[in-house]
């Protein structure tokens, strides 16, 4: 989007309809994506068309004509109109402030050969936190961050378009292209804090401009910038057929290529440690396996590779190291064939192939088994296949039992048939208990009494928070009166004072708890109907109730 910066975007939304016409089911998605945008220059531009791939069928949107025109002075030096000034005017003219730049010290590399872009922030205010809002994208190449472990940013000053400027990197990649042809890195977007100045608006006296100018009557605050890096293009050129050795994998660069071995002369049964590394700059984590012929009469495991990769400012450099651990089997004289290591060299611009020592294995008769096995008139084919027949020893303890013992017929196998039958008579014995108790309705109130008045009081309770004096007092009688009516299966229309009395002594409780609940029947009938009644008086009576039914219910344990 030339002539424009990116404030904010792309911001995803999503919206879906459904709509049924004759039992047909009609389902649509709409996706938008938005960015707010700014002005940075006049004239007439063009935002092209955006492309979405849909199931494999490519749509564009239509393009957006924008006509940009000088703003009036009166609406920028309007209070909170501005989004911020700089030492020469409004937010557009950051743009010669702050900027970030991608360079690529190389825009013609072979393929595979590293190249190094910097995102470089131009800036002369103060700034601080620069940060990517959409990070560069690099498709089309394997990369290597250099500033992935540093603490802070490289800065000098650099003169660009005639103007002295502080310079910051704030990105490094280390770039290896993948393929050939014209490649494009993507512009990136970032934001950064910046400090700019900020006037008032005064009279046009030409006295009092020049005093207010003063540094001291300048105001400052920080707003955020926003910034766009450029696109690079990267033309990749493709590595000469000429003279390709048959081996070459695709390094690129300049490398060593150095190979030891821990011993020659061993017995059958012992392990050589065969290793071969590469060392230089270039792409050398994408070097692969290396094409090693080994002698069938060799056990060999997988080999072993480490890296020892060094980024620094100058790109990726290090070494790689394949290490690989040989058995041999049997006795005799065995060859390890050089073993050749094949990359094109940047700077003669040809390929080079370079080759390992031979090594020759002298191995004697070895102790064991395996070392008493020959081969004489088997089939060479067979011989590659030894470790096939290779079966480990196994240390773990074994689970024998006597011979002519089952588990049909034993002790454990009566005990895990009858089980269920018993598990199943007691279920049937104790769902009849319970049912039966469920039966009894004065059993079943009893046991649930102190349930109903708990869940009664905890109402009367929300009631009492509200201050809804009614209610409450109308809970609280219900839930003692109940009590007492399920817990010793009286009907309400009978109880009174003197029936409470008596059921109560009848399961001797104690007299003084007695009294105390019939105060408290007593003390909630009047407060119920007592005008006035405060919510100190409410507490009173909804602690007294809790407490009393607390005692009594003890008591009857």
């Amino acid at each position: 989007m030339d002539g424009f910066n990116v404030l904010s975007g792309p911001n995803t939304s999503q919206s879906s309809s459904i709509q049924i016409i004759n039992g047909k089911v009609a389902r649509s998605v709409e996706y938008s994506f938005t960015y707010v945008l700014a002005a940075g220059q006049e004239g007439d531009f063009e935002i092209p068309p955006a492309q979405v791939v849909v199931e494999g069928t490519s749509y564009e949107s239509n393009p957006v004509k924008i006509k940009v025109v000088k703003g009036s002075s009166g609406s920028q030096g309007q209070p909170g109109t501005s989004q911020g000034k700089s030492s020469s005017g409004s937010y557009g003219d950051l743009k010669n402030d702050v900027f970030i730049r991608a360079v690529a010290n190389k825009t013609s590399p072979m393929l595979g050969e590293q190249i190094i872009v910097t995102y470089k922030l131009y800036f002369r205010i103060n700034i601080s936190a620069p940060e990517f809002r959409k990070e560069p994208s690099f498709m089309g190449f394997w990369k290597t961050d250099l500033n992935k472990d540093r603490q802070s940013y490289v800065q000098y000053t650099e003169t660009y378009n005639g103007q002295q400027y502080n310079v910051a990197e704030i990105k490094k990649y280390a770039l290896f292209p993948q393929k050939s042809g014209k490649i494009e890195i993507e512009a990136a977007n970032a934001v950064c804090q910046g400090q700019v100045r900020e006037q008032g608006q005064r009279n046009r006296d030409p006295f009092f401009d020049s005093f207010f100018n003063d540094p001291f009557f300048n105001r400052y605050k920080t707003v955020e910038i926003p910034l766009i890096a450029n696109a690079v293009s990267i033309h990749v050129n493709t590595l000469p057929t000429a003279n390709r050795p048959a081996d070459f994998s695709g390094a690129v660069g300049s490398f060593e290529f150095i190979s030891s071995i821990d011993k020659t002369s061993l017995k059958a049964n012992e392990a050589i440690n065969l290793r071969f590394t590469v060392r230089g700059k270039g792409n050398i984590e994408l070097v692969d396996k290396l094409p090693i012929s080994f002698p069938p009469d060799f056990e060999v495991y997988d080999p072993k590779i480490s890296s020892d990769i060094n980024v620094s400012e100058d790109g990726v450099s290090g070494s790689k190291t394949f290490e690989y651990l040989i058995i041999p089997r049997t006795q005799g004289t065995f060859t390890i064939k050089p073993v050749t290591f094949s990359f094109f060299d940047l700077k003669q611009q040809f390929y080079k192939t370079i080759l390992s020592p031979e090594y020759t294995i002298n191995v004697s008769k070895g102790e064991g088994s395996a070392g008493n096995v020959t081969y004489s008139g088997v089939n060479q084919a067979d011989i590659k296949y030894i470790g096939s027949d290779i079966r480990h020893i196994k240390t773990r303890g074994l689970n024998l039992v006597p011979a002519g013992s089952y588990f049909f017929g034993s002790s454990l196998f009566y005990v895990l048939f009858l089980a269920p039958i018993v598990l199943f008579i007691l279920f049937v014995f104790t769902m009849k208990k319970e049912l039966k108790k469920r039966s009894n309705i004065a059993l079943m109130r009893n046991r649930k009494a102190t349930k109903v008045a708990q869940k009664r009081m905890k109402k009367a309770h929300v009631f009492l928070k509200e201050n809804n004096k009614d209610q409450f007092f109308e809970e609280v009688s219900q839930a003692l009166w109940g009590y007492l009516s399920d817990k010793f299966s009286i009907p309400l229309s009978n109880l009174s004072m003197d029936t409470v009395r008596d059921a109560l002594l009848v399961k001797e409780v104690n007299e003084v708890t007695i009294n105390q609940f019939i105060e408290t029947l007593d003390h909630c009938e009047y407060a119920r109907f007592a005008p006035g009644e405060n919510n100190s008086e409410m507490d009173k009576v909804y602690n007294e109730g809790i407490k009393i039914i607390s005692q009594i219910e003890n008591e009857l344990k």
